[in-house]
Order: structure tokens, then C-alpha cells, then sequence
């Protein structure tokens, strides 16, 4: 029985830990100008025209006149950045903005640094999920060739009941020898007090 029950807490401890894991990966709304090395992020900072995106939302952030406004696309005033030339700084909090000093103090020395490799560049294979990646149509051919996540789970999941289906069978088998020996031991026991 602790074996069954250890069983089922490690497949349950699994269960958790890989959600939690898949939890926090944004990589296929992450935009193609960003920098690689990121499975989460939340918002870049752009020190170079002092703005912000974020990335669930998919706006950017520049301040104007006495506070910060959120746009689609950037604005006019910045028709000339190259989002794909430009250092981007990952910050990992909702609304960083609102600490503008803080980064801009911490960040500025990145301002005119072109160093980074850009998603778009990148030959890893997790961001071919990236709708616009130079590789994305052949990782949708890949895709339709693996197997289906589904028939995966089905799969995981009659392994599963077959391992926990076996493991009481064991059990009940053990039992059942059990019950067997004490039986043998019993007639043992009292023939040997009859013979007395």
C-alpha cells in the first residue's frame, strides 16, 4: 500500500512541477526583434528611446507629457528606431514603468550597444513557434508529423492506471500469500500441540 501511495504522490508531484514549468513560457508571443535566452518575459526596456513593451499585451509604452501611454505600434516620433538594431533589456514585472528612474539609472549604459542576437536570428528550435520566425513553416510540417499531444496524455494515462492496476494486483497477490503462510503456520501450530 506505501508503495501504491508513493507512486501516486511522484506521478502527482510530476504532474505539478511540469505545469509550473509550462507555466511561465511566453516564447510564442515574445516579438522576432526581441533577444534570445528567454522563455518568460514579461516587458522589455528600450533604453535607447527610453520606452517600454509588454509583451502579454503586445504595447508599447512611452511617456507622454505627464504620464505613460500605451500604443500598438510606436509613435510617429520614432519612425526611425530599428527595433531589430537596438539593445532590449528584459524586466520581469507587470508595469515597470511606473519605476521609470529606477531602470533608466540601472539601464542607461546600454543605450547605443547592438550586441544582442535577435529572435528572428536565432537557429534554436523552441522559437520556430514564433508565427513570423524564418523557421516557423518547417516546425508546423514537424508538428503535423509528431505525434498528437492528446494520444501522448491517453497514452501516459492508461500506463498509468496498468501500473496502479498492477501494483494492487501485487498487493492483493502478497496479501493473499500472506494469508496463506499464517494459515500453514496455524495447522502447524496446532498439530504440533495435538502431538503433545
Amino acid at each position: 500500500m506505501r508503495y501504491l501511495l508513493s507512486l501516486i504522490a511522484v506521478l502527482f508531484l510530476a504532474a505539478s512541477l511540469n505545469a509550473q514549468v509550462h507555466g511561465r513560457n511566453n516564447i510564442s508571443v515574445q516579438p522576432l526583434w526581441g533577444p534570445t535566452g528567454n522563455d518568460y518575459v514579461e516587458c522589455y526596456y528600450l533604453p535607447d528611446i527610453e520606452a517600454y513593451y509588454s509583451v502579454p499585451l503586445h504595447k508599447f509604452y512611452v511617456f507622454e507629457g505627464k504620464r505613460w501611454v500605451g500604443y500598438s505600434n510606436l509613435p510617429g516620433r520614432f519612425s526611425k528606431f530599428d527595433l531589430f538594431h537596438s539593445y532590449k533589456v528584459v524586466i520581469n514585472e507587470r508595469n515597470p514603468w511606473l519605476h521609470h528612474n529606477q531602470f533608466r539609472d540601472k539601464y542607461g549604459m546600454y543605450r547605443g550597444r547592438y550586441d544582442q542576437e535577435m529572435i528572428r536570428e536565432s537557429r534554436d528550435s523552441r522559437y520556430y513557434v514564433i508565427k513570423n520566425h524564418p523557421q516557423h513553416n518547417q516546425w508546423m510540417k514537424d508538428q503535423r508529423r509528431a505525434p498528437a499531444p492528446r494520444k501522448m496524455i491517453n497514452e501516459n494515462r492508461s500506463n498509468v492506471r496498468n501500473s496502479v492496476r498492477n501494483e494492487r494486483n501485487n498487493i492483493q497477490q502478497n496479501r493473499n500469500n500472506n494469508k496463506k503462510i499464517d494459515q500453514r503456520s496455524n495447522n502447524n501450530r496446532k498439530k504440533d500441540e495435538r502431538g503433545r
